[in-house]
């Protein structure tokens, strides 16, 4: 997993450097939207309470005697990042009029926040930063037997993976897409389905591929993801046909043709997404190997003390 995040941090570099650099190309295309950080309160509001509810966490934490853990901060500061950028800068409003901006807006929660957040483990720094009578009703709420329940359902293996596909699958199928580029509520909709089953997704791998999933199950798991996203951004790239009318409208105002737009967004799917998928199913092989390697000879050595113990008797 620590080669999937080095590949992870260098596509986040990517990200923030077109993030910066998108203003002064829009500058130069002449009929584009106005290209710029916008910060509407719908989205800034909720990602600044929780950044702020998170630190505060930490401080507290930190008062109360708790080592500081490096990397799930940095886990944390880098995701919360990451959904700014794919929220709130230029990289969302160009989404709405070049296809391949709004799938590398899509990559960015689904395999960049979606796992950074996870691996922040930042469940539990919020939850202490409430008051103490309000931690109570949290937890209480959390405690209550069809929450468990939900929960239980929601974050199998098999429930993840399957919500995950759907939202993807379901998102890209035209009457759905060219909704969510009518309507601003619709949009939200789509991004709240991404990024909601891309942490239930990411969840479930790493929490549990060493428990009941397995190695093996964590392995096809994610290649499994690979292979239906894949085709996914296949079929867009080599399609002859336009999928979402309304970028028609806009993709010619960047230089693109309609089906331009498009192939380069199917690639984004098919190549970067689908490599960092197969890395990690290659990493987790690679622990499953050495896992194995560990238990046989751990069995070994559990057999030659036996057969000296029977030996000395």
């Amino acid at each position: 997993m620590h080669v999937v995040m080095k590949r992870v941090s260098k596509f986040g570099i990517f990200v923030g450097v077109f993030a910066a650099a998108v203003p002064a190309w829009a500058d130069s295309v002449p009929n584009a939207r106005s290209a710029d950080w916008t910060w509407p309160a719908y989205i800034v509001l909720p990602l600044f309470a929780m950044a702020a509810l998170y630190v505060f966490g930490i401080h507290k934490m930190l008062r109360k005697g708790a080592r500081f853990r490096m990397l799930p901060a940095v886990c944390f500061g880098a995701g919360w990042l990451s959904l700014l950028i794919a929220l709130d800068s230029p990289v969302h409003e160009i989404s709405e009029q070049l296809f391949w901006v709004h799938m590398t807006q899509h990559e960015i929660l689904m395999l960049i926040s979606a796992p950074l957040l996870v691996l922040s483990q930042p469940l539990a720094p919020m939850l202490l930063a409430f008051p103490e009578s309000w931690r109570g009703v949290l937890v209480d709420a959390g405690k209550a037997r069809s929450v468990k329940s939900l929960w239980l359902l929601v974050s199998a293996p098999i429930a993840a993976w399957l919500l995950h596909a759907l939202a993807l699958w379901l998102w890209h199928a035209p009457l759905l897409f060219d909704a969510a580029l009518q309507s601003d509520f619709i949009h939200a909709l789509q991004h709240i389905s991404f990024l909601g089953s891309a942490l239930l997704f990411w969840w479930a791998l790493l929490h549990k591929h060493g428990g009941r999933m397995g190695y093996g199950g964590a392995i096809l798991y994610v290649f499994t993801t690979a292979i239906h996203t894949g085709v996914l951004g296949a079929w867009l790239a080599l399609s002859p046909h336009i999928w979402y009318p309304p970028y028609a409208h806009t993709a010619f105002l960047w230089g693109y043709t309609p089906l331009e737009d498009q192939q380069v967004g199917g690639l984004i799917m098919w190549i970067p997404a689908g490599t960092l998928l197969t890395i990690a199913a290659l990493v987790l092989l690679a622990k499953w190997l050495k896992h194995s390697d560990v238990r046989w000879e751990y069995t070994q050595a559990a057999a030659l003390m036996r057969a000296s113990q029977g030996a000395a008797k």
